[in-house]
């Protein structure tokens, strides 16, 4: 473990026991506190600290299952629904961030919203689920989904943008790492109907995502080409690095589904956030019990830092 490493513990939780299961964890897993980020503030959680032992500690290692003691750390922290992650303060503070939107910085699936008025809800749910799982090409299967959708009204889509309801935290995210300095865009397998209202809305810089046909008002069941699909999100990050001469280290993304997960390992701080198994088995940094105010924590904001 690098002295430059720290490791981060968040929750996000009204849990008024919620600093005694933190004091108890730190003490258990033989670390020593080095400073709080949150204490309780809205909800928030987020205490760094360093190990007090000469264990060796690598990103891998909250992977490995098989590591013993330390790998055992992850173990805990998830029967006590906390978060547990090694971050480096070299570089820590993102000047770039890609965000997935459907079940990041949004609650649920905008095609399964739109399904579900349809009275076809579940089963293009079900679509959904097994492509977000990796069990499913993404491109066959966002046009499956979207050719079941032929005929509805337009109308619909206003009604969507109207209902959609943020994750807690995605509307700090832009106005805090913006005041840094950073830019901020949505990347989303997603639909443009959506997208640009959403980063409109919480202060996005733009936004890359899929279009959907439409003619006389109505959706004709066609992805206007070409589909964002599972290479383009990591195609995103390396287009905008190169455009404004950034690093992959300088390179925040977070996400939750399989189609996240080339971004996750090219950007310098890649995060699943409540990830499908996919992504818990495949990416160290997560947040699976901290609202997206976590990401904002692994890059050393405090909660006094937040903008809204």
């Amino acid at each position: 473990m690098d002295m430059q490493d720290l490791i981060l513990i968040s929750t996000s939780s009204k849990n008024p026991e919620t600093k005694n299961t933190l004091s108890h964890f730190i003490k258990t897993a033989n670390m020593q506190m080095h400073s709080w980020l949150a204490e309780g503030e809205y909800g928030q959680w987020a205490v760094e600290c360093f190990l007090k032992s000469d264990q060796f500690l690598e990103t891998d290692h909250f992977l490995n299952t098989n590591w013993g003691a330390v790998s055992s750390i992850r173990n805990i922290a998830n029967s006590m629904q906390l978060d547990i992650n090694l971050i480096s303060e070299k570089n820590r503070r993102k000047k770039l961030l890609l965000a997935d939107m459907d079940s990041t910085l949004i609650k649920g699936e905008s095609l399964d919203e739109i399904a579900a008025k349809v009275g076809i809800g579940e089963e293009i749910a079900n679509i959904t689920r097994q492509s977000m799982r990796g069990e499913l090409d993404f491109n066959q299967s966002i046009m499956k989904r979207v050719a079941m959708l032929k005929g509805i009204k337009e109308d619909i889509l206003l009604e969507i943008i109207e209902e959609t309801h943020l994750n807690n935290g995605a509307s700090l995210l832009a106005p805090t790492m913006k005041k840094s300095g950073a830019l901020c865009y949505i990347v989303s397998g997603g639909f443009d109907f959506l997208t640009i209202p959403i980063a409109q809305k919480i202060g996005f810089d733009g936004s890359f995502s899929n279009k959907l046909e439409i003619t006389n008002s109505h959706l004709t069941g066609n992805v206007i080409p070409p589909i964002l699909g599972v290479h383009a999100k990591k195609e995103a990050l390396t287009q905008l690095s190169k455009q404004h001469n950034l690093k992959s280290a300088d390179v925040a993304a977070i996400g939750d589904g399989a189609n996240d997960l080339e971004m996750l390992e090219a950007a310098g701080l890649g995060v699943a956030f409540e990830g499908k198994q996919l992504l818990r088995d495949k990416i160290a940094t997560q947040l699976n019990y901290t609202d997206l105010t976590g990401l904002l924590f692994l890059q050393g904001y405090t909660i006094g830092d937040m903008v809204s």
